[in-house]
């Protein structure tokens, strides 16, 4: 599945569940007769439901991206977008990547499935599975500020294996292109638990920057959906 089409996916899925907490719910004219007992529609059996059914696409189509992956050849350049959480700064690799987007409600799910797993967030319409690699890659939770001033939180839309999830990020530095010899001499971490999920770990602007593992990141997401 191409990064350009993983959202599609997640879009044409959810026209075929009734939205009906756009329409009639909290985020459409308030008119659901059971609103007065859920007060909000992550309470509703329907929307519990629905985010249910999404999860459940994880783990049927995660077989397709496996067919379609595809290989680097002959690499000078590596493009990786930097991005902090608490006091770490970590680098993934933007074929990854579908796009950054502004904070978005998250709404958690009843009988979640993982501890990473924060619950769903919409994306223009559809329901996208809300994770936290805070949890996945063992990092300190704690919000660090930035030395730079105003900080703006975003969150990052990855292509999974089975489709596009949401991943809260405490702030975004751009996408940089990284000489492969730089890559190549990345220091490479020890077994230790902190270093999950990490190709290497190289300096970048003055500081210490994990380089991920996006294989092993992403087979990981996919075992917190599935």
């Amino acid at each position: 599945m191409s990064q350009s089409a993983a959202l599609n996916v997640t879009c044409a899925d959810a026209q075929a569940i009734d939205d009906c907490w756009n329409r009639i719910g909290i985020h459409g004219d308030k008119t659901c007769p059971l609103l007065a007992d859920h007060i909000h529609c992550r309470n509703c059996a329907v929307y519990s439901a629905a985010a249910t059914r999404l999860l459940d696409r994880y783990t049927l189509q995660q077989e397709d991206h496996h067919a379609g992956a595809e290989q680097e050849a002959d690499v000078v350049t590596r493009s990786l977008l930097m991005f902090r959480l608490g006091e770490e700064w970590l680098g993934l690799v933007t074929r990854c990547l579908v796009e950054v987007a502004p904070q978005q409600p998250i709404h958690s799910l009843p009988h979640q499935r993982s501890r990473a797993l924060l619950g769903v967030a919409n994306v223009r319409g559809a329901l996208v599975a809300c994770l936290s690699l805070v949890e996945l890659l063992g990092l300190d939770p704690a919000p660090v500020a930035s030395a730079g001033g105003r900080v703006t939180p975003r969150m990052l839309i990855i292509a999974a294996h089975g489709g596009p999830v949401v991943v809260p990020v405490d702030e975004v530095d751009g996408i940089h292109a990284i000489d492969q010899h730089a890559l190549d001499a990345a220091s490479v971490p020890g077994p230790q638990a902190s270093a999950k999920y990490t190709r290497g770990v190289l300096p970048f602007k003055g500081r210490s920057l994990r380089w991920l593992d996006e294989e092993q990141l992403l087979a990981a997401v996919t075992r917190s959906l599935t």
